[in-house]
C-alpha cells in the first residue's frame, strides 16, 4: 500500500452526504425513530410531555416487543458511509464509493400485497464505485462493506456487495470473489487482512 493509487480523489463534504438527520421531520415528536438500536431506548426518552398518560399495559408492551422495525436504504447507507477507505484517511461516503442510489432492498414479500407483514428474507444489494478503474483494493473495500452489514443487520437480510458495472477494469473477477462464501470465509481467516478491516470499521 506504499504506492497511492489515486493521489487526488474527488471528495464530498459531510454536508453533501445524504442523511436522515438533516431531513425535516414530518413525524410527531413523540414517535420513536426507526433504527437498529431504537429498541434499546425507552419510550420515555422520546416523550416531551410529562403529563402524557403512560402506555405501560401488558398488552401494549407485548405488541411493542413483537413489532419489527423496517430498515430502509438510508439506514443501510448510514451503516456503511463511515467505513474508512483503506488507502485514504477518508470515508467511503465522502469518496462516493458508496452512494444511496446504489443501494436496493428486494423483499420476498411484495409490500403492496402484504403491507402489514415484514418479509422473512430481504436481499440487500450494494453497488460500489471505486475511485479509479484499476483500484487493487476493490476486493478489500467490498469485504469491509460486507462484514459491516452482516454484523449489523438481522439474519433475515441476504447481503450482496458488488462493483458497479463499468467502474472497474476487473469488476467481474472482484464480484466473483465477493459473492463466493468460501472465498470470503477463507479471506477473513487472514490475520493481516482482518487487521485492515478492523481499521476500516473503527469509525462505525
Amino acid at each position: 500500500m506504499a504506492e497511492v493509487l489515486n493521489a487526488n480523489p474527488t471528495i464530498r463534504s459531510a454536508a453533501d452526504l445524504p442523511s436522515r438527520r438533516r431531513e425535516p421531520s414530518k413525524k410527531s415528536k413523540t414517535q420513536r425513530p426507526f433504527g437498529l438500536l431504537s429498541s434499546a431506548i425507552p419510550d420515555s426518552a422520546y416523550t416531551p410531555d410529562p403529563f402524557k398518560p403512560s402506555s405501560s399495559s401488558d398488552n401494549e408492551s407485548s405488541e411493542d416487543d413483537e413489532e419489527v422495525e423496517p430498515i430502509d436504504e438510508q439506514e443501510i447507507y448510514d451503516l456503511i458511509a463511515n467505513i474508512q477507505d483503506p488507502e485514504h484517511p477518508l470515508t467511503l461516503g465522502s469518496l462516493s464509493v458508496v452512494n444511496l442510489p446504489d443501494i436496493s432492498l428486494a423483499p420476498t414479500l411484495d409490500p403492496s400485497k402484504f403491507p402489514n407483514k415484514i418479509s422473512p428474507i430481504t436481499t440487500l444489494t450494494v453497488l460500489l464505485t471505486p475511485t479509479v478503474t484499476h483500484c487493487s483494493l476493490a476486493t478489500v473495500i467490498g469485504l469491509g462493506v460486507r462484514v459491516r452489514l452482516e454484523q449489523a443487520l438481522p439474519p433475515r437480510f441476504r447481503v450482496d456487495v458488488r462493483i458497479k458495472e463499468g467502474t472497474h477494469s476487473t469488476a467481474e473477477q472482484v464480484n466473483k470473489q465477493l459473492g463466493d462464501k468460501e472465498r470470503v470465509a477463507a479471506a477473513l481467516e487472514n490475520g493481516t487482512l482482518m487487521g485492515v478491516l478492523r481499521k476500516m470499521l473503527e469509525g462505525c
